[in-house]
């Protein structure tokens, strides 16, 4: 599965969960922060996904010259 269509499908996700959460008035604002933390949580994955082999290659140059 690509990085892509997984966001898609963990924001469909979040925007149904927040919909439901929504629903309840008595909640306060607690469905906010849910979508806030959850996409959040999505954009870290979506960076380290498309970014981990240069992060993996610079963390090892680093390591490297320090030896």
């Amino acid at each position: 599965m690509s990085v892509t269509r997984l966001i898609w499908r963990l924001r469909t996700a979040v925007y149904v969960l927040a919909g439901r959460l929504r629903r309840s008035a008595d909640r306060g604002d607690i469905p906010g922060w849910v979508l806030v933390t959850l996409m959040s949580a999505v954009l870290a994955v979506a960076i380290i996904a498309s970014f981990k082999g240069p992060m993996l290659s610079a963390l090892n140059r680093a390591i490297n010259s320090i030896k």
